[in-house]
């Protein structure tokens, strides 16, 4: 069977980063070797985290790490590498996708990519962007993400002291728990987004899945 390069992708809290690590499972137990990979976890080290409490340790794709050399690497060593799983895949560079689809096409490495499309000032990622220009096969994940008044969340809103700011570095590490830093991400609609709404302080302590 031919290698892919798929993109999943959706707003915070909607489940990616636990695919990742059921998708890895998956492979694991029908025999297959992979590695995973992350770059910017909320951790802020090289580790996959979810907010169901799972972990697992990976990889972190640096600017200067070449995907492709990895792999060879990992073959030299005795290693075997039939599938690569790329969290937080919307912060690479877009070299590092080209590296991706260079890894299906000439070397039949699966690769499975995982992350956000649009930054906090709801403009496309670059890693996104490359991964919508090239991934064999672009899915929305389907666990529904709501907006505190209801509707489908959409837009990926930071967070500073109360306010939702749209400039800023584009990568800022930081929670989606409310008050849990003076930072922290929410997912609103798009009009609550327009308008810079946040609704209601949140009653207790809720699940989300990341």
């Amino acid at each position: 069977m031919p290698a892919h390069l798929k993109f999943f992708y959706g707003p915070m809290d909607c489940g990616k980063s636990t695919l990742a690590l059921q998708i890895d499972h998956n492979h694991a137990r029908q025999g297959r070797s992979g590695l995973i990979l992350t770059r910017y976890d909320r951790s802020g080290g090289p580790t996959i985290t979810t907010r169901v409490g799972l972990t697992h340790d990976a990889i972190e794709v640096t600017d200067e790490l070449d995907l492709c050399r990895l792999v060879r690497e990992n073959w030299s060593a005795g290693r075997r590498v039939d599938y690569v799983i790329v969290d937080e895949a919307g912060f690479l560079n877009p070299e590092h996708v080209d590296q991706l689809a260079e890894l299906v096409d000439e070397y039949h490495v699966d690769v499975y990519c995982f992350g956000l499309a649009t930054d906090f000032r709801s403009l496309l990622l670059p890693g996104a962007k490359r991964l919508i220009e090239l991934a064999d096969e672009i899915s929305a994940i389907q666990v529904e993400v709501l907006c505190w008044c209801g509707r489908s969340g959409q837009q990926n809103a930071r967070v500073v002291d109360g306010r939702v700011v749209r400039e800023g570095d584009t990568v800022v590490v930081a929670d989606t728990v409310h008050g849990s830093r003076s930072v922290h991400y929410q997912v609103l609609c798009r009009a609550h987004y327009r308008s810079g709404e946040l609704g209601p302080e949140p009653v207790g302590e809720q699940l989300t899945l990341d």
